[in-house]
């Protein structure tokens, strides 16, 4: 057989009623054989579903039935046949079979089970990462992903935003931490970028005016939770001639675009999953920082002073504070203490102890951090010193406002929290591919 012919369709674009008994070749992996004796039945297995495949002993060519018997369970098959309607059959067709062409046989036993009557653990599915992809929830997992990055491009695009891409290899660190990856450059020390927040900047001096990337940030934090990554998917966006509550509301379509689309057009994952999406309201509510240390002082045995970060137990009080007033699962933090968020945001002019800035919360975690930025070069210098930054380290950055840089604001979410929460995921590890944190490097 001619590598051309082996496949004239995916199983879930055959339509018994437009191609009954003509001839078709499907090619994917043998997800299940069930030999019955005088029928046997062969269930192959393609990125958009399954076919059955029907053998009848009395009307089958002997080899062509031992050929199908003998099939061991994920090898990879062409079979060309023809289409009956089948109601009790996937996609209401049975393939009744002229060929069946071995293309890579199976090794056995299998790493794990691919059908989902046998669990495997985490770890068993991530080391055997190429078949934990051939069972039914992962791929759906990954198929909403692919429709929420989708939805991404598709909104900002529309929204006159241009795709940028920053480097991933550094000579500074992008947000002053110390939570960087060093890697040798040539003859010279350089880092994994953390963060493409300090380039987005520079294009907003260059006139870009609004510009969005999607890319992978690195964060050398010895984290062991469901929650965090070394290397993680961020989506970042800078508008210039905004403020924050701008990029807010920006941020806030965003996200409900992205439901909308995943329910529109990833129907059968969502099923896949058991997952029935709605859609948030907007707008988020808003909570301002000192409403967040009252309701955790109020409600948790965790006392909080004016000027702590929040941590997990504070988040997830103030999490189901909101959900129990709006229902909603999404809303912000706003108007946090300046001295705990990065140096570029923006302090308010009336009342400088008070930034600019905000996250996006569910209620279950944080997704979204941003800002209204500070453009003003002289206080932005003021603010890296404040926080203990050497300014020559970040002269690169700097110069950049000192020749016309508009007022600007920006936020970056994490792609996987994303996914994960819209998904009711319990371990972010789930909805990345090969997952990198402290214990995994390979696969």
């Amino acid at each position: 057989m001619s590598l051309a012919n082996l496949r004239t369709h995916y199983t879930s674009q055959i339509n018994p009623e437009e191609l009954g008994d003509q001839k078709v070749t499907v090619a994917g992996w043998v997800h299940e054989v069930r030999d019955l004796g005088g029928i046997c039945f062969v269930v192959l297995r393609d990125r958009e579903g399954r076919t059955q495949v029907t053998m009848v002993k009395k009307k089958t060519e002997p080899e062509l039935l031992e050929k199908a018997r003998k099939l061991v369970r994920e090898s990879v098959v062409s079979i060309t046949g023809t289409v009956k309607p089948e109601a009790k059959a996937p996609n209401g067709y049975e393939l009744i079979p002229e060929e069946i062409t071995i293309l890579n046989e199976a090794d056995s036993p299998l790493p794990m089970d691919t059908t989902g009557k046998v669990e495997a653990e985490l770890d068993t599915r991530l080391d055997a990462r190429f078949i934990d992809l051939r069972r039914e929830r992962t791929t759906a997992i990954f198929r909403i992903r692919h429709e929420v990055l989708r939805a991404v491009r598709s909104f900002l695009t529309e929204n006159g935003f241009i795709e940028a891409t920053s480097p991933k290899v550094v000579a500074t660190a992008t947000e002053g931490g110390t939570s960087l990856f060093p890697i040798t450059y040539f003859d010279r020390e350089a880092f994994l970028n953390q963060s493409p927040q300090l380039f987005k900047q520079i294009l907003m001096s260059g006139g870009l005016d609004r510009v969005f990337e999607i890319g992978p940030i690195f964060r050398a934090e010895e984290h062991d939770t469901r929650r965090h990554l070394n290397e993680a998917t961020s989506i970042d966006i800078e508008a210039s001639f905004c403020d924050h509550f701008d990029v807010m509301e920006i941020l806030e379509n965003m996200v409900a675009y992205i439901y909308e689309q995943v329910i529109a057009n990833a129907a059968d994952s969502l099923a896949a999953i058991g997952v029935e999406l709605k859609v948030p309201v907007l707008p988020f509510k808003r909570v301002t920082y000192d409403e967040a240390i009252d309701i955790v002082n109020a409600s948790s045995e965790e006392k909080l002073n004016w000027g702590d970060d929040l941590g997990t137990v504070a988040e997830h009080t103030i999490g189901e504070h909101v959900f129990r007033e709006t229902g909603e699962s999404h809303y912000f933090i706003i108007d946090w203490p300046t001295a705990i968020k990065p140096f570029y945001a923006m302090p308010y002019e009336d009342n400088p102890i008070l930034s600019k800035g905000f996250d996006m919360m569910h209620r279950t975690m944080e997704l979204s951090s941003g800002a209204q930025r500070i453009h003003i070069p002289e206080l932005l210098v003021s603010r890296i010193e404040s926080q203990g930054l050497d300014p020559e380290g970040f002269e690169f950055y700097l110069k950049a406002f000192r020749y016309g840089m508009p007022p600007h604001a920006g936020w970056g979410i994490g792609c996987e929290r994303l996914v994960m929460t819209m998904l009711g995921v319990e371990n972010i590890r789930d909805v990345v591919l090969f997952p990198r944190d402290r214990r995994r490097l390979s696969p």
